[in-house]
């Protein structure tokens, strides 16, 4: 596993990653990875992250079925940071029920700010995905 030895962890053993679906290349989500998420994720082809909250491995839709199939994964140039082409099995990534966790535009009229607007439908109900939490 020399190909581990190249990725730069920060001080907290962890790296962002950020999630683009394969065909449409639109961002789906960000999140973090330490060195044990990375493998399981390199081995199993399936979005697998650390998550900070929790303090423990995160298989992306182990509740909410809406898994992460891994068809390419790259590092950038400082190696600090990985880009995971993935296939979002049921279309959603993010916890609100929404294609992506990017759904949150800046809009101005006039050119003046007003504020961030909703842009993404919600397309699955966040209860239904999570009933338990």
């Amino acid at each position: 596993m020399q190909w581990i030895t190249r990725v730069n962890f920060n001080e907290q053993g962890l790296i962002p990653v950020i999630a683009q679906d394969w065909q449409s290349e639109r961002v789906l989500m960000v999140a973090w990875m330490n060195h044990e998420a990375l493998v399981e994720t390199v081995n199993s082809k399936r979005g697998v992250y650390w998550s900070r909250s929790r303090k423990k491995l995160w298989r992306k839709g182990e509740s909410s079925g809406h898994t992460q199939i891994v068809h390419d994964i790259y590092l950038d140039c400082d190696a600090d940071v990985v880009l995971l082409k993935v296939e979002q099995i049921g279309g959603v990534a993010c916890h609100t029920g929404r294609e992506s966790c990017f759904y949150k535009k800046l809009v101005t009229h006039s050119n003046e700010v007003q504020d961030w607007e909703d842009v993404d439908p919600v397309l699955v109900d966040p209860d239904t995905m999570y009933p338990s939490e």
